[in-house]
This record gives structure tokens, sequence and C-alpha cells, in this order.
């Protein structure tokens, strides 16, 4: 592993969990630098104070030298230069061992007092600004804490100000003394290396000058090493002087920053949202139950790694899997009255984890990201490239196109029931049917329906009976007696995506325009939560049914159905247009565009052979010999080509089944 020079003055102001570990090591060093110069104090003072035990002091003085090597610092810049020195001296110290006298105020001059300084200054001053940093952290996190309860009242701005206010000065108070914590930190590896070595020169030094008897000990190659060594001292001086201008000057260019990048939402008029990103890391409070009906809000560092959402608290190493993005989806909530809080929903539908961001930028890219990721775009050679052209085509799927160049092939069932044939269990063209433009279509500006709403007529049928009906237009089953007798009963598992009104029924390129242009909607305004229903297909009738409750969302007349189509390349995307009367004596043709579990294909041979069974159920002879082309199960029921909703039960009950 490469050593590690210093801590990067960048990267204060993120503050991340990966800062904060290399942080850690450099506290670890610092904390294990004062205990040795400590310990280095000590052996110095009795040299200068054991007049009478010099012998034993500086032979404890040697071999405290001899420990530099094995103090095992986290930070090991330059240490090869600084041991072997050490090395040296320690055997010089042995030698002097019996001939030291006292050396009260030369050593008390050149040994002790550089040693203090460099306690009480440098490892002081590291020591003091560490306490500054973790009440600045401590301040900044209670009022980002403070920050993140706000209420979305308006009439909170006054308060909102405050507190954002509040939050920019401890970021800033933050940001300011991480940068002088980091730069004595870095200062500390560069004095250190002096410190250990400048006290030395001196009582070697004062050795000399002191004995007449160490004239043969400290001879020119003595003093030749020495001069190295005040060289190398000068040098490295002049190094750490260099690095301190330079990191004086970044942490001036770091300062001088906009104001604004202290407030955490200050761009929320207008935010320049990148929805392009396929990974995201930054801090986001986690919402935890902690009983019945209390929660917590706890402020982690998250980020993505591949598919996953992986959370990394203050202090660890790595990050652990929060939860596994792949084919989730992700949508803005409301939850205790917070702002810019989003959930994660799991494939199956379950509701995952709800987190909050500290802004509305950070917000919808977070919404961004974890959508792109779901797609599973980060398992392609170029991701960012497919982010980029998915994002541009949502965003150009609302503006109308004026051709139809390459969907000039005829949908599946439509009206024309006796134009096709079955092949392969799917329905086939058999004729190519005119294009027309799309403002023929759909009229420009149609707001789209991301909800069932139930059709005004049939809320008015449910409604015409002395029996109370539920007044949000749902009703009972038990509303539809013809579903017991009728010939055909097929269920669908389906999810309602969104509904429009059009212009046209004459053809099935309006079912594929109003698909396009849900689809986008939906993309283009980040709503990804849809609600699955069961599609009750029987000869009569199309209803959509809550599983949960089993009433009826809406219900519509197969007669009423004018054109019915599946995706051309989405199979699992099918639609339908609808003739309903209105209350001023005309017709409404609205477009439902669904989403089933299985294929569309299957859904309109369903709504087919429905058709056909209305058409034919005044001719017997005609009905028998429909009938006759639907296989029969084991216990003389019509089964059709397709199954019933995936909800485990077994495949022998599976399929739509009708009494003849």
């Amino acid at each position: 592993m490469p050593a590690v020079d210093k801590l990067l003055l960048e990267e204060a102001l993120q503050d991340s969990p990966q800062t904060r570990s290399l942080l850690s090591v450099f506290e670890e060093d610092a904390g294990t630098l004062t205990d040795y110069t400590n310990q280095l104090l000590q052996a110095m003072q009795r040299v200068y104070g054991a007049q009478n035990e010099m012998c034993l002091a500086t032979h404890q003085l040697s071999k405290q030298l001899l420990a530099y090597e094995k103090q095992n610092f986290a930070l090991g810049k330059g240490d090869e230069e600084v041991i072997s020195t050490l090395h040296y001296f320690a055997k010089v110290v042995d030698e002097l061992n019996v001939l030291h006298t006292e050396l009260a105020k030369q050593l008390a001059d050149t040994m002790i007092l550089p040693i203090i300084q460099f306690r009480e200054k440098d490892l002081t001053e590291v020591s003091t600004l560490k306490d500054l940093f973790g009440l600045a952290s401590n301040e900044h996190d209670l009022s980002m804490a403070k920050y993140s309860r706000l209420p979305k009242k308006k009439e909170n701005e006054k308060v909102k100000m405050d507190v954002v206010k509040e939050v920019a000065a401890a970021r800033r108070k933050q940001h300011l003394s991480s940068l002088q914590y980091y730069c004595a930190l870095n200062a500390l590896q560069d004095r250190k290396r002096v410190a250990m070595m400048e006290p030395m020169i001196g009582f070697a030094h004062g050795q000399i000058n002191f004995f007449k008897k160490g004239a043969e000990m400290f001879s020119q190659n003595m003093n030749s090493f020495l001069s190295s060594v005040a060289d190398m001292v000068q040098s490295i001086q002049v190094e750490l002087e260099a690095e301190a201008e330079k990191m004086r000057v970044s942490q001036q260019e770091l300062l001088s920053v906009d104001e604004s990048v202290y407030a955490p939402d200050f761009d929320v008029a207008a935010p320049q949202i990148n929805r392009n990103l396929i990974q995201k890391a930054g801090y986001l409070n986690l919402r935890s139950k902690t009983g019945l009906v209390t929660t917590t809000w706890e402020r982690l560092y998250f980020f993505t790694q591949g598919g996953n959402l992986m959370c990394q608290p203050r202090g660890a190493v790595a990050g652990g899997l929060i939860q596994d993005l792949d084919n989730c989806s992700v949508m803005a909530v409301d939850c205790e009255d917070r702002r810019y809080c989003f959930q994660i929903t799991t494939p199956n539908g379950k509701s995952g984890i709800i987190l909050q961001a500290e802004s509305r930028k950070e917000n919808e890219e977070w919404i961004c990201a974890i959508n792109n990721i779901s797609r599973q775009i980060y398992l392609t050679d170029n991701p960012e490239a497919v982010a980029i052209k998915l994002n541009q085509t949502a965003l150009q799927a609302v503006t109308p196109i004026t051709s139809f160049g390459k969907k000039q092939e005829s949908p599946c069932p439509s009206q024309h029931l006796r134009n096709v044939e079955l092949e392969n269990d799917k329905m086939v063209p058999t004729a190519a049917v005119p294009v027309p433009d799309t403002d023929e279509l759909i009229a420009p500006g149609t707001p789209i329906q991301f909800d069932i709403v139930l059709p005004a007529s049939e809320f008015l049928d449910q409604n015409r009976g002395s029996r109370r009906i539920n007044p949000f237009g749902e009703t009972e089953d038990e509303t539809f007696p013809e579903a017991e007798d009728s010939l055909l009963q097929q269920m669908f598992i389906v999810r309602f995506l969104g509904s429009m009104a059009v212009k046209t029924d004459n053809t099935t390129e309006v079912i594929y325009e109003a698909m396009r242009q849900v689809l986008a909607a939906r993309a283009i305004h980040n709503i990804f939560r849809t609600t699955e229903s069961h599609l009750m297909v029987t000869s009569q009738t199309l209803r959509l049914i809550d599983p949960q409750t089993q009433v009826t969302r809406a219900n519509f007349e197969l007669t009423s159905i004018t054109q019915f189509a599946a995706h051309q390349e989405n199979k699992r995307l099918v639609g339908f247009v609808v003739r309903t009367p209105e209350s001023t004596g005309g017709e409404a043709l609205s477009t439902y565009v669904f989403e089933s579990n299985s294929e569309g294909e299957k859904i309109c041979y369903a709504i087919n052979l429905g058709k056909e069974i209305i058409e034919v159920q005044k001719d017997p002879e005609a009905l028998a010999q429909l009938m006759l082309s639907v296989p029969l199960t084991n216990d003389g029921k019509y089964v059709l080509l397709n199954e019933q909703p995936d909800d485990g039960s077994p495949s022998e009950n599976r399929g739509a089944e009708s009494e003849a």
C-alpha cells in the first residue's frame, strides 16, 4: 500500500467518510508522535537534571533513540532518513556515556528548548485545532438536524431563512476549522523530522565544545556527518516553508468561493439538475422505525456501487449494502411534513427505505440516478451515453412527430375481427393500413390521467339502483351478476399507466401514439409508481378489479371498445379505445394504456373472443361453432390461449375458463 503524504484540503468541505478515515490515520500518527515526544523529552531532562546519573541517563537516551524505529507510525514519510540518523546518534551517545558532565546551560539552550517548543507549539496546536474541529462538526450536525426538520409551510419562510443562515455559518465554521486542522497535521509530518534531529545536533555540539577529552571521538568524520544532517534539516525546513505557503494559497482559494456553496438549498428556484447520472454519492437522512408509531432520522453518507445502494457511517472503513437497485422503482413522497423525501420500492412492490435529501437538486438527482441504475444501464459498454440517450428520448417523446415511417404495419386484433387469423398463438395482421398524422390522432397538449377514473356514464348506471353505492365510483362484484353466467371469464394482472382523450378510433396507431406520450410523460415527471389490478374480460364487459378489496374500479362494455392493440416491441404493453356518450349528446373517445404481466396479445385475443361471442349470441349454431374452436379442460370448461395471474396457483387452474 503506497504511503499517504498529506490530507487533501479540497476534501475538507465535503467531509466524506473516506476523508474522516484518512483523518483518523493522521490523528493516530499525531498521538503516537506526542507520546514519543514526551518520552524523548523526559529522557533529555534526565540528561539535563541528573548530573550524577549522567551515564544512566545517556544510556536511556540511546535506547530511546533506537526505539523510534519500533513506534510503527501510521505515516512513514522520510522515516528511513530519520531512523538511520537516530541509529548513528545512539551509537555516539553510547560512546559518550562515560564522558558526560554538567551541560546545564548549553544543553538547556540546544537540546531541551527545541523539543519543548515543538511540543508546546506544534503538538499543542494540533490538539487545540482538533478540539475546535470537533466542536464545529457538532455545531454543523445540530444545525443540519434543525434544517432537516423544517416544515414545508410557506408561512415559515422567515424561520427557514434563519435556519439556512445558521447552517451556512456552521458549515463555513466547520470548513475553516477543518482547513486549519488539515494544514497543521500536514505540516506536523515535516516538523516532526526537524524536531527529532535538531535537539540531537545541539546535544552533539555541546559535547564537542564541553569535553576536551572527546577530541578523538569527535573527529572530522563526525563533523562531516553533523554538517550533512544540518544541511538535510535546512532543506526540509525550506521544503516545509514552501509547502506551508502552497497550502496557505490553496486555503485562500478554497475560502474565496461564493457564500452560496455553504447554503444547502441556494438554487431552489431553478436548480441545475443532471438527469444522466449512473452513480451518486452524498449525505441523506434515513428514516428508521423505533416503535409502532415512532420514527427517527439519521444523517448518513450514501453512495451507489454498481446496482447497489451503499451506506457508510462516519469513521467506518467501508460501506454496507442498504438496497439492491436493480428493477426497483423510486418516487418522491410526503413523509412526516419533511421536504425532499423519496422512497425506493422493491421489484415485488414492497415499500423499501425512505430517504431525505438536503435540497431540491439533490432530491431530483438521486431519483434520476436510482431510476437510471434500476434500468441496469451501468451494465452497458458506455453507460453515460446510454443514460443521455434515454433521457433525450424521454424529453423528445412529448414532441409531436409528423410521420410514422416505421409504423406501417397493422396492429394485432382490432375491430376488424373477421380479417385476422391465429398463427403461433399470436394475432397476425392480414393487411396494412395507412397511418394518419399525429395531430389527427391526438390533439396537441391533451392532458394525461395517471390514475384510473370511472367514466361518467358508468358511474351513473351503477347508482341508479336503490342499493347504496360507493361514492368514489367503486362497486362490489355483486353489482355485476352477469359475471357468474358469462360464457367467457378471463383474468389478467395489469398495472394502469395512463389514459388520455383521442380524436379518432379508425386506426390502432392512435393507441401506439397514446402509449408513447403516456410513457414519455411518466419518465419526464419521474412517475414510476403503479398500482396492480386484475383485468377481468367477460363476454359482455371488461372490468378492472382491486385485488385487495375485490371491488370494481372501472367497467367498460365490450361494445364500447372500438380499438385494442398490443405494443409491437414491448409485448407487455396493451391499450384500447373506449367510446362513451357525453351529456351534450355527442361521444367522447379515450385511450387506456396498461402494462400486463403476460403478453398483451393474449388480452387482445380475450377481448376479440368476447366481441365475437356478442356478435354470434343470437345465432346458436354460430355460437356453438365458435366454442368448438376453443379447447376444453378436463371439467368441461373452455380455456383461452393465455394464463391466469401469476399468484402461485397451480398451473392446471390457469387460463380463461368459460361454460358453454
